[in-house]
């Protein structure tokens, strides 16, 4: 049961980690990122590398694999941002 719920977990995080893209979209689509706090994405980004860190030191991958693609979805993000200043 746990293995499961691990898995259901890791792959809803991915999910979740993929949703920023819908944010890239709109950047795009505007020619403009204004409205998008980068402050932000700092503090996730400083937040994901937390995660990442602890999920290494368990070998966990739950918490290794969304994480790490939450990073680079938010890095892509900020890349993008800085670009449509």
């Amino acid at each position: 049961m746990t293995t499961a719920l691990a898995v259901a977990a890791a792959a809803w995080g991915v999910a979740m980690a993929v949703s920023p893209v819908l944010q890239i979209r709109r950047i795009r689509q505007r020619r403009s990122s204004h409205d998008v706090s980068l402050s932000a994405y700092a503090v996730l980004i400083f937040g994901f590398v937390l995660w990442i860190a602890y999920g290494v030191s368990l070998r966990n991958f739950a918490l290794i694999v969304p994480n790490s693609v939450a990073l680079a979805v938010a890095i892509t993000t900020v890349t993008i941002a800085l670009r449509y200043r």
